[in-house]
């Protein structure tokens, strides 16, 4: 019962309450966003088991590196932004680069919803097409943009980039997704 009134928490009350020592409250933040964290990991490793190693360790950096995080920013942006630094480096380590899975694609293009058209049955493999033409860096985008709903900010935080950077990949992935279906209903037609 007394964990079910903390899951109702804020991030931040949850982080502060860590700070305090309350290690169960970490615990919750580490329940609470493991599942989509190791998600967008996969976006760069393509590795379930490589994705669920580094989410562990981005929860382990934060336990050790307790007093950097900067509440004016949101504990998942602040989570985030460690998740992805420390799978690049592990990438750069490994000297890895791999492309995207069909199973990735399967959850990926299921919530998508960059236009009406992109989501029902008869497109699901032109859609699966779609998602693995567009680089890397846009699903990223997209994903965290779409399906963890992060505004621009926090997702110009997360990856580094400008706001208008952001903005102008995320446009510019809609329009070559959308490109690319119509192309592809084109070719349908035939």
């Amino acid at each position: 019962m007394i964990q079910e009134h903390i899951c109702k928490k804020e991030d931040s009350e949850l982080y502060s309450e860590f700070l305090l020592g309350n290690k169960e409250s970490f615990n919750i933040l580490m329940i609470k966003h493991r599942k989509a964290l190791t998600k967008f990991i996969m976006y760069y490793t393509k590795n379930t088991e490589m994705a669920e190693d580094i989410a562990q360790d981005s929860f382990l950096y934060m336990l050790v590196h307790k007093k950097e995080y900067d509440f004016k920013y949101s504990f998942k942006t602040y989570l985030y932004t460690i998740a992805k630094s420390r799978t690049l480096n592990y990438l750069k380590k490994e000297n890895r680069n791999v492309p995207l899975h069909d199973e990735e694609i399967e959850n990926f293009e299921s919530e998508l919803n960059v236009e009406d058209e992109l989501i029902n049955k008869e497109n699901r493999d032109k859609v699966k097409t779609v998602i693995k033409k567009l680089k890397k860096d846009y699903q990223v985008i997209i994903y965290l943009y779409y399906f963890q709903n992060f505004k621009y900010k926090e997702i110009s935080e997360i990856l580094n980039i400008s706001m208008s950077k952001t903005k102008m990949s995320l446009k510019r992935a809609k329009k070559i997704m959308e490109k690319n279906l119509k192309e592809g209903e084109k070719d349908d037609d035939r």
